[in-house]
């Protein structure tokens, strides 16, 4: 599964659905199991914008978005866990076992492709994102050492570009190894890092405010020079949070592991609320916590505002943590492109030896390795665009929040909601068709609001 923002575990999103249909699979999760995955996939490094975030919208106004998409969230998962089984949620004798698989179960295959260019655009942008998010960790680490030795910050080792140079590099090489997102040790480590990562930025910041002797900030958040620099800023801010928060992709695929009795989607409605309980009360606390031990400099990645304390150490391990996690994170995000697109070329060129030959490299020292030019240059080109495009766009918060307005309303909303209605035949103009409508209007809105605030903030950031 994956981690939103930056988190990956057990599984990536959407995987090949090679085993759409397969009845044969045991299924033994449960209400906690489920609630473990959920968990442990969402919470990610955009927790680490989250305090950005509600500094631009204010005491009032940040903790009330967190709770708004929190409750959006929610209504989300319980329109999609519906659309598991079909033609009925309880009895249907039709699994899904992935989002694309409920979409072309529920909506066609026409809708299913559809879906799927979203799907792969959120894939290739959390690559991006990722590339960006390790540079930014790597060189919080260089600052926090130099500043010990009272060094000039612009000499602090390598700049962002070179950074994102050496994880593509590293990426290059990982990039190489089949089905890595397949690996249970990557799972668990992933979900460690990530949950000490934030605990760290909690620690830090409670103990900052202890220091302050007073929390900052205002019920307005952040003064800005003009009203219309205000609206922009909330817009990322909104993109931020909406990016921290979805699971809606890797729910299906939860739900396929889900025993029965009682009906799957019984247990995953009772999943998805304990879940994002959890999730709301640690995003409100890393927030809150951040929001107000910085005040008005509050930093865009919250573990970048200690690289002076006296705790460095702490700081630099937890840096380090995220840099470890996003290695392993960047390729179960990036592998099921791999796949779909590496398998489309086998099926449209079946007889090209560059496509389809697979050469066996022994090195000395070495374990013998399978050689695929096919995969060695579409990988090696793919790891290259998504680290020259973040090194064009260095913009952590912009990114996250461009990614949210993209991917957001589509795959938490719009899907959800269409295949709802498909499935329970529900007629035009009812209270409920309407309720479901308005709630897809709202969203439509919400992501559209988020996506052009932050290429704005790109665009600014990019002209200064």
């Amino acid at each position: 599964m994956q981690d939103r923002e930056g988190s990956a575990t057990d599984s990536s999103p959407l995987l090949e659905t090679q085993y759409a249909n397969d009845h044969h699979v045991e299924r033994t999760g449960t209400v906690w199991t489920a609630v473990a995955h959920i968990v442990t996939g969402v919470i990610g490094s955009g927790v680490l914008s989250l305090a950005w975030s509600i500094a631009q919208l204010g005491w009032i106004g940040g903790p009330l978005t967190i709770i708004f998409f929190a409750c959006i969230t929610l209504l989300s998962s319980f329109l999609l866990s519906n659309t598991y089984r079909g033609p009925d949620p309880e009895l249907g004798p039709h699994r899904s076992s992935s989002y694309l698989d409920a979409v072309n179960l529920h909506k066609g295959e026409g809708n299913s492709r559809f879906c799927g260019v979203f799907v792969n655009v959120s894939l290739y942008g959390f690559g991006i994102a990722y590339v960006i998010t390790a540079a930014i960790s790597m060189r919080a680490i260089q600052i926090s050492n130099c500043s010990y030795g009272n060094e000039d910050e612009g000499k602090c080792g390598f700049d962002g570009a070179y950074l994102m140079l050496i994880f593509g590099a590293i990426q290059v090489v990982l990039s190489q190894t089949p089905n890595f997102h397949n690996i249970q040790w990557l799972s668990i480590v992933a979900a460690i890092t990530s949950f000490f990562y934030a605990f760290v930025g909690m620690w830090l910041s409670a103990g900052k405010i202890t220091e302050n002797g007073h929390a900052e900030g205002t019920i307005s958040g952040i003064p800005t020079s003009s009203g219309v620099d205000k609206v922009w800023l909330v817009a990322q801010a909104l993109g931020d949070i909406a990016f921290s928060y979805p699971f809606s992709v890797i729910l299906i695929e939860i739900q396929d592991t889900l025993r029965s009795p009682p009906p799957e989607h019984i247990t995953m409605k009772r999943a998805s609320t304990i879940s994002v309980i959890i999730t709301t009360f640690f995003y409100l606390c890393c927030g809150c916590l951040g929001y107000a031990a910085f005040g008005n400099e509050t930093p865009g990645n919250l573990l970048t505002g200690f690289t002076s304390n006296a705790q460095h150490w702490l700081v630099d391990f937890a840096n380090a943590c995220i840099v470890i996690h996003l290695v392993g994170a960047y390729q179960v995000y990036s592998q099921p492109l791999f796949a779909n697109v590496e398998n489309w070329l086998r099926f449209k060129f079946p007889d090209s030896e560059f496509v389809n030959h697979v050469y066996l490299l022994k090195l000395p020292l070495l374990p013998a390795f399978q050689l695929s030019f096919l995969r060695l240059s579409f990988r090696t080109a793919y790891v290259a665009s998504t680290t020259v495009i973040a090194m064009l766009f260095p913009y952590f918060n912009q990114i996250l929040g461009v990614l949210a307005g993209i991917i957001y309303y589509p795959l938490s909303i719009y899907f959800p909601v269409e295949m709802y209605l498909s499935l329970s035949n529900i007629e035009p103009w009812t209270s409920k068709w309407i309720m479901l409508r308005g709630f897809s209007t709202v969203g439509f809105v919400v992501g559209l609001f988020t996506l052009v605030g932050s290429i704005e903030g790109i665009v600014s950031a990019k002209l200064k």
